[in-house]
């Protein structure tokens, strides 16, 4: 009779879910707000892959031969100025594209560390924080390279005025600085990205190599005109194929939601 009564008195066990919990795939509209931005974030950031790669590409082809030099005395000053003196416009446009270049290769990182959420987010992480400020370093070096070296080369005044003026930038303490974590960095961090990526296992290891191997041969080319294009094109593929997987994994849902509250059974005693 006990077990009777406490069973009509207790409100129906759905009525105390709350319409989440009775409807488990169903979303709040809140939740579904928040993971159509989370997704349009993701694939706006691996955008930023193929772009940095054509830009990339774009600009070590165009840059004129020889004047990827880092100016320390005033012969190589000299030097670097009879070049970009018959190619400043070339030269403006290569500094430029290097600069969006840097850019976007910052976010790229940042987006392929999208990829590892379980084994290696850490390295990811450090690789992430590594290649991005590498990148700004990398920008305020080609600023020096390149853009400084176009004004310096047009500018009215004598040869031997302009060579000084690159020399002290170049061996200035800020430049230095800056030109050397840039040099670590561009080939540390491509290497602790790749070691994550093949940690996670969230894409093939040919892959991670393809993108480690190819982006370390990226960095070293020279300006040498069009024929980079040919040492590049491996990085360029292997961003392009990442940028279709991060693409790819907004797409799908979250591994993890919230824990619902689970219904409390009701006694029959």
């Amino acid at each position: 009779m006990h077990g009777r009564k406490f069973l009509a008195h207790a409100p129906p066990a759905r009525d105390q879910l709350a319409p989440a919990a009775r409807h488990p795939g169903r979303l709040r509209p809140a939740e579904k707000s928040a993971g159509h931005a989370a997704r349009t974030r993701q694939r706006i950031l691996a955008a930023f892959l193929p772009i940095a790669a054509v830009l990339y590409v774009s600009c070590e082809a165009l840059d004129p031969k020889g004047t990827d030099q880092i100016v320390t005395n005033m012969a190589t000053g000299l030097k670097l100025l009879a070049i970009a003196s018959r190619h400043p416009a070339q030269l403006y446009a290569a500094g430029t594209l290097s600069l969006l270049a840097l850019g976007a290769v910052a976010v790229s990182y940042a987006a392929i560390a999208l990829l590892v959420t379980g084994r290696g987010w850490v390295i990811a992480t450090i690789g992430a924080l590594l290649g991005g400020i590498g990148a700004f370093c990398g920008a305020i070096t080609n600023v020096l390279v390149g853009v400084n070296l176009a004004a310096a080369a047009t500018a009215h005044t004598s040869p031997d005025a302009a060579a000084r003026f690159l020399v002290t930038a170049f061996n200035s303490g800020a430049g230095q600085l800056f030109t050397y974590f840039y040099a670590a960095s561009e080939y540390a961090a491509p290497v602790l990205m790749g070691f994550a990526l093949w940690r996670s296992r969230r894409v093939p290891l040919w892959l991670a190599a393809l993108f480690t191997v190819g982006f370390e041969v990226a960095e070293t080319q020279s300006a040498r005109g069009p024929v980079v294009i040919a040492f590049m094109l491996p990085w360029g593929i292997a961003m392009a194929l990442l940028a279709a997987r991060i693409w790819q994994a907004a797409g799908q849902p979250a591994a993890s939601r919230s824990p619902q509250p689970a219904a409390v059974p009701v006694s029959a005693i």
